[in-house]
């Protein structure tokens, strides 16, 4: 039932910027929690970013803080995230997760997961 589709990923150099989006279908988008999860290649699932109901409360991990931006539009259902200053380190795919997320641990795809979209940061 649970619908995410990520958008926004690409190609960008080192400091450059991108925004993802995720457009969300299928449950009551307004009272849910939000999160973004990315995973680098050849590592772990990465808790980055969640965001409370109204939009109002908004955390994010150590790794990211400063350069990211989470954000959301209850009204047409979509989930942002905006990179800044970007990072090599940043490559990783990323993905929307409907949830209360603010650790790395216990992480793995789900129903309540998107699909994706793939960030590479190189020159």
């Amino acid at each position: 039932e649970v619908r995410l589709v990520e958008s926004g990923g690409g190609l960008v150099q080192p400091g450059g910027s991108l925004r993802l989006s995720c457009a969300a279908s299928g449950f009551i988008f307004s009272i849910s929690y939000m999160s973004w999860v990315r995973q680098a290649p050849g590592k772990g699932f990465e808790w980055v970013s969640s965001i409370g109901l109204s939009g109002s409360n908004t955390y994010y991990a150590d790794s990211v803080k400063g350069r990211f931006t989470i954000s959301r539009d209850n009204d047409k259902g979509t989930l942002y995230l905006q990179l800044n200053s970007l990072k090599t380190e940043d490559t990783a795919m990323y993905y929307c997760v409907k949830g209360r997320l603010q650790s790395s641990d216990y992480l793995q795809r789900g129903s309540s997961w998107g699909q994706g979209t793939q960030v590479t940061v190189a020159s």
